[in-house]
């Protein structure tokens, strides 16, 4: 582990429990956990070890939320793991594509298409606030593996931030499902990407694991009160988390793209 001095590892490990529970609200925890490792680790130390370190970060406090879940909201289990797959089959492709493309390019689409998703769900109070009408037909199934699966995936491998935001606006919308149960299916399918992505960065001997583990800690903690936060406050208290988290990860590219 890098010398870090004892208030900077306090601070990367409040920063673990918060996206934590950010991201078993809702997804986006890396908005706050992947920038919070960038800064706080020292300035020689390359890139691809924050991410790897965010990996096996995150996909503790994943795991701990999606048992949570499992536990308590009607959870297709089967199906999220299927979505998950094509998910991880998705990333791949995305991180072999993004060798050769500028995300620059794509950053002002993604922003257009956030803020249009923010305007359809203030402008329909009633999404993903009713129960899910019954079991998920085929053409249903197909559809959320292509799209979740398959296209966010694909995003994720080739830019990333906000992959569970978009997880948790398509299984809402594909399968008519709830928020809240949206937001369990999506902790599955993050699972399964995370787990692809974490045995990559592990092959590169590209993660911190005494620092991993540490903040992994706070970071199951983070999930595990954020799954049974979004399950005792339903769906009406994710339709406002989820507002939240569109709108910051908007202004975060919006910096990236033309601040920073």
């Amino acid at each position: 582990m890098p010398d870090i001095s004892l208030t900077v590892i306090a601070l990367l490990c409040i920063a673990a429990l918060a996206a934590g529970w950010i991201d078993a609200v809702v997804g986006g925890g890396g908005l706050l956990l992947l920038p919070a490792l960038l800064l706080g680790l020292p300035s020689h130390t390359p890139a691809a070890h924050a991410l790897g370190t965010n990996k096996a970060v995150a996909i503790v406090g994943t795991t701990g939320a999606a048992v949570t879940y499992a536990r308590k909201a009607p959870v297709d289990v089967r199906t999220a793991v299927r979505i998950g797959l094509a998910a991880l089959a998705g990333s791949s492709a995305g991180a072999f594509f993004a060798a050769g493309m500028s995300t620059d390019v794509l950053k002002p689409v993604i922003m257009v298409v956030l803020l249009g998703v923010a305007a359809f769900v203030i402008l329909r109070p009633a999404f993903g606030t009713a129960p899910a009408t019954g079991p998920a037909t085929r053409r249903q199934i197909l559809a959320a593996i292509g799209l979740a699966g398959l296209g966010i995936g694909f995003y994720d491998g080739l830019i990333g931030p906000g992959t569970g935001t978009f997880l948790v606006l398509a299984l809402t919308a594909v399968l008519h499902l709830d928020l809240v149960t949206a937001s369990a299916t999506a902790k599955i399918v993050n699972c399964c990407t995370n787990a692809g992505a974490l045995a990559t960065f592990a092959w590169q001997g590209a993660v911190l694991w005494k620092l991993a583990a540490l903040m992994a800690v706070f970071n199951l903690a983070g999930g595990t009160l954020g799954a049974h936060t979004a399950l005792k406050k339903g769906s009406g208290f994710v339709r406002v988390v989820l507002l939240t988290v569109v709108f910051a990860l908007v202004g975060n590219m919006a910096y990236e793209q033309w601040v920073a």
